[in-house]
């Protein structure tokens, strides 16, 4: 079966409203997960979960961070765990709605997870259908 956003965004959109206890009205594509809809990490995992188990894809949180460190896998930190530079731009890459001139100082490790979306997780989810589907 070839997926689509259209066949899967519903999926993820019950399964983010279903993991965090909100109505699926609230899961639009743009929401940050984190700061708009108020995940956490162990969230995170409960989500994923739900989208394999309605899906039949699974996926992961590395895929989130490979999505994020791109196929030649960036590092994107520095010793101090700052995005540097090179992650910066990465970042602008994969994640089409971060735009670092609205940073309003370094971007830490511990932030990432804040900038992922709705519609990141459903594209990394048709990314996951798609290689599967090879």
């Amino acid at each position: 079966m070839t997926h689509t956003i259209q066949d899967l965004f519903p999926i993820v959109q019950f399964a983010v409203a279903d993991a965090l206890g909100i109505d699926e009205a609230e899961v639009v594509a743009e929401a940050s997960l984190v700061d708009d809809l108020g995940a956490e990490s162990i969230d995170m995992l409960d989500i994923l979960f739900r989208i394999q188990r309605e899906s039949g894809i699974k996926v992961s949180v590395s895929d989130m961070e490979a999505l994020m460190r791109g196929p030649e896998g960036a590092d994107l930190f520095d010793d101090d765990e700052i995005v540097t530079e090179a992650g910066l731009a990465r970042l602008e890459m994969a994640l089409p709605q971060f735009d670092r001139t609205q940073l309003s100082g370094p971007l830490t490790a511990e932030q990432l997870v804040g900038l992922f979306t709705v519609q990141n997780l459903v594209d990394m989810v048709l990314d996951r259908a798609r290689a599967e589907e090879s």
